[in-house]
């Protein structure tokens, strides 16, 4: 193995046109304090921040003497920086993808396969479905962070077919009533199929009804005050629509959780669970897939059968869609988000402002690679195996820690915040 076992990376910004322009952007703003020749386009938009081996974003290591080479090729060839545990599972892959994300107008109403739904999807048409693998993901939120996620509690739905009527036009009189009798009856696998109804005549309805129905709601809500929606809703609708007009993705609202995270709040996006991301800065962590289902609020390819077929119809309400984080058993200064999933969790790292000067800090030795973002502050990294390899930890720099390889970083400001991927294996 390399004597280097944690680096420096370069990462990959993706300026799709969904992301925040120019210095609004913290993916900008991340990549320009981390590399002296990133110049911010005050016109252009800034949405990802790529860190891993993706080969549609791949990392590369600009450590002196490893300068320009892909992380995925030296992982590769040192394949024992995965660890143990994750090298046998995942074949001498990382296999997890981490992202920031800086969210200007909606991303699609979508959902991720789980395992074999993905496999079968690759198989049947790989041109859409590029791998065979799944893509559970979670979003850390950076700063206040708007998202759709999981199904509204039942009687919200209801609530919404009774009293906006052009929702009612578009799901159809009989897919309501159903779902208004399955409220009755109490029956979740009732509710379940009814909901599933009521979405997919959504969904399929023809486009011109769509239209007209859009059309009519936005003209009532500048007409007139009482249609049945809250301000935040109203605000929601038209906002959508401004971004994506006639598309029926605006009437997804009344199906979907209105999320607003505050900063280090999550929400956990498992295999089926409809999503779509508003706006806001997050950080992302994924398995390693490409792998998206989307049917609304997008110019992409739309599936929509595939959509309504897979997705998980259980009503929920916002609070039970934020993914709790657990306190470190004996580090007070890391939280961790550690979903059901093998592929990845995220230790939050907040070393506090008020600690004794000079601070040191020990990042500790995980049985898994990992890659730490610095979001705040600076400091100096040293390995015990390679004490005189030093390491900058400053606000948008992003490092590689092979597996079981403790850091000990002595702060050069008051308090630092990263956040740092790995795989939790036990």
């Amino acid at each position: 193995m390399s004597s280097a076992l944690v680096f420096p990376l370069k990462c990959a910004v993706q300026q799709y046109a969904w992301g925040k322009v120019g210095p609004d952007s913290e993916v900008a703003k991340l990549s320009a304090s981390s590399d002296p020749n990133f110049v911010i386009d005050n016109s252009a938009t800034y949405a990802e921040l790529w860190m891993g081996t993706h080969p549609k974003g791949p990392s590369t290591i600009v450590s002196p003497g490893m300068a320009d080479t892909s992380l995925a090729q030296w992982v590769q060839d040192n394949p024992a920086a995965l660890g143990e545990k994750v090298l046998h599972k995942f074949d001498k892959q990382l296999p997890f993808l981490f992202k920031v994300l800086s969210v200007n107008t909606s991303l699609s109403i979508q959902a991720h396969p789980a395992k074999q739904h993905a496999e079968e999807l690759h198989a049947a048409r790989p041109d859409k479905y590029p791998d065979p693998n799944h893509k559970p993901e979670m979003a850390i939120a950076l700063t206040p962070f708007e998202g759709l996620c999981g199904f509204r509690p039942l009687e919200e739905i209801v609530g919404f077919l009774k009293g906006v009527a052009e929702f009612q036009a578009v799901v159809g009189s009989e897919a309501a009533e159903a779902l208004m009798t399955a409220q009755s009856s109490g029956q979740p696998d009732q509710v379940s199929r009814a909901m599933q109804r009521c979405f997919t005549a959504l969904m399929t309805c023809d486009k011109d009804t769509v239209a007209k129905q859009l059309s009519s709601l936005l003209d009532r809500l500048a007409k007139q005050g009482d249609v049945a929606m809250s301000d935040s809703n109203k605000e929601l609708f038209q906002r959508l629509h401004s971004q994506f007009p006639g598309d029926v993705g605006c009437f997804v609202i009344f199906f979907l959780n209105h999320m607003r995270l505050q900063p280090g709040e999550a929400m956990f996006l498992g295999p089926n669970k409809p999503h779509a991301y508003l706006s806001g800065d997050c950080m992302e962590c994924m398995a390693c897939s490409d792998n998206v289902v989307r049917a609304g609020l997008t110019p992409k390819y739309i599936d929509v059968s595939t959509l309504c077929e897979m997705l998980e119809y259980v009503p929920s309400s916002p609070q039970q869609q934020i993914f709790q984080c657990q306190n470190h058993p004996t580090d007070s200064s890391v939280s961790i988000y550690n979903p059901p999933v093998p592929d990845f969790a995220v230790a939050k790292i907040q070393i506090p402002s008020d600690c004794a000067q000079p601070c040191s800090y020990t990042l500790e030795a995980v049985d898994s690679a990992s890659i730490v973002l610095t979001i705040e502050g600076e400091g100096e990294g040293t390995t015990a195996s390679v004490t005189e390899h030093k390491v900058k930890f400053s606000r948008g720099i992003v490092v590689f820690v092979s597996a079981n390889q403790s850091v000990n970083i002595s702060c050069r400001s008051k308090g630092m915040l990263m956040f740092r991927a790995f795989c939790p294996l036990e």
